[in-house]
């Protein structure tokens, strides 16, 4: 087994400092934000983005991955004080949230639920996302808020699209509360 070195504080910094210039340049310009351009900001070369990222999606894993976990981590706390029906809406609302504000989140989301259904493994940085919603969905079937023919990657694939209306909407989420409660209502049983 080989054994990986520790990185170097300087390989530290400018891995830390290419992911905040990341998480700004995504979210100005969205997940087709200029890598050259964020290696410039960063202070570094080209080269030593893409050895600590070696492809775009790679960088928009590694800049969301703490939202991607704090969403995922909200399922279960409004779960614990919401009814099941309830906490699923509230959490749709804050994913969407996510979603409309860090634009490369959406990109991520719709490419982890694209294709092939529960199984898909086109990327695993949503998978803490598909284990809230799989918790939040049971919960709801099993009160009887929700329709028992939607599955949990259902669920995450409309709240992409409608993030995506929202968007088209108006660009800041304005809308995003009305649709999805027009979602949540057509998902009742």
């Amino acid at each position: 087994m080989a054994q990986v070195r520790p990185m170097r504080a300087d390989a530290r910094r400018n891995y830390a400092r290419l992911l905040e210039v990341a998480v700004e340049a995504f979210a100005a310009h969205g997940e087709g934000a200029s890598l050259d351009d964020i290696a410039k900001r960063a202070g570094v070369g080209s080269g030593t983005l893409y050895r600590h990222f070696p492809t775009r999606r790679a960088l928009l894993e590694a800049a969301y991955a703490d939202r991607i976990d704090h969403i995922a981590a909200r399922a279960g706390e409004l779960a614990e004080h919401l009814p099941p029906g309830e906490a699923l809406g509230q959490w749709l609302n804050e994913l969407g949230a996510g979603m409309t504000q860090l634009r490369g989140l959406r990109a991520l989301l719709g490419a982890a639920v694209s294709g092939g259904g529960p199984t898909n493994d086109a990327t695993d940085c949503c998978d803490p996302l598909k284990d809230a919603v799989t918790r939040l969905v049971g919960a709801a079937r099993e009160a009887k808020t929700l329709r028992r023919d939607i599955e949990p990657i259902d669920v995450l694939r409309l709240a992409h699209g409608v993030a995506t209306a929202s968007e088209l909407a108006g660009g800041e989420g304005q809308h995003l509360r009305r649709y999805l409660g027009w979602l949540m209502e057509g998902l009742r049983p």
